[in-house]
């Protein structure tokens, strides 16, 4: 499946293929179209105002089990946060997912904002354009710190996954740089009735990249609506009569 004038790298056709791998998009947005506020900071992971994006999803048992507190709602919108990480062997995200630090690693005393045990349990590719050596955490957590872009990163992600999928965290540009590719299989987009009025746009600068996706799921609950979409197959032949 490839989105229409979006060649996939072909030395990555093979093993992704082979193993049914998908690489998937899972992400929350504010109805103005923003995932991030602006001014990222220690203080703000998510920008001035972002950390209301995620009011639904802290409200759900599962988000809440996973980052060791008790309580939360079941229902729809907890059966979306569970569904997040079904059938994921590997992440890959920007840095300014992994931290707030900029330029080159000072020293290697930033982790992530997740503490010793980060909610993944997976091995996790950072793209960097400075290398940093991996990281083991606790909890079955690995960092490793990718500087040959988006396709090596896709790459050493499917190889660590062993047949399972990828998923793509943030922020903006990276979710851009993998749809420009057209290397995203399956997206869902949850979408918070929130202003913030400036900060990081998920749907700009793509060239085409949202061509070939079609909307095979949609669903709300009174805090979030989650759209899910999918790539078509263009290699689909019609029904036959």
């Amino acid at each position: 499946m490839i989105i229409e004038g979006c060649a996939r790298p072909t030395q990555y056709i093979d093993s992704r293929e082979a193993q049914m791998a998908k690489l998937r998009f899972n992400i929350t947005m504010s109805l103005d179209g923003y995932v991030a506020g602006p001014g990222q900071s220690l203080e703000n992971p998510l920008g001035q105002g972002g950390s209301g994006l995620h009011d639904w999803a802290i409200a759900t048992r599962t988000f809440r089990a996973t980052h060791g507190m008790e309580g939360g709602q079941g229902g729809l919108d907890d059966a979306h946060a569970a569904s997040w990480n079904a059938n994921i062997g590997a992440t890959i995200m920007g840095r300014n997912m992994f931290g707030p630090v900029r330029g080159s690693w000072q020293d290697d005393t930033w982790t992530g904002w997740w503490g010793d045990d980060p909610p993944f349990h997976t091995p996790v590719f950072v793209l960097t354009h400075y290398p940093r050596e991996s990281l083991e955490m606790a909890g079955g957590t690995s960092f490793h710190f990718v500087t040959e872009g988006i396709e090596s990163a896709l790459e050493h992600a499917v190889e660590a996954a062993g047949g399972r999928d990828v998923s793509l965290g943030g922020g903006a540009n990276t979710a851009q740089q993998y749809l420009r590719a057209g290397l995203i299989d399956e997206m869902e987009i949850h979408v918070v009735p929130l202003f913030l009025g400036e900060g990081s746009r998920l749907f700009e600068s793509l060239d085409g990249g949202l061509q070939g996706y079609e909307c095979v799921g949609l669903e709300s609950s009174s805090a979030v609506a989650h759209y899910a979409f999918a790539r078509k197959d263009g290699n689909q032949e019609p029904d036959s009569e």
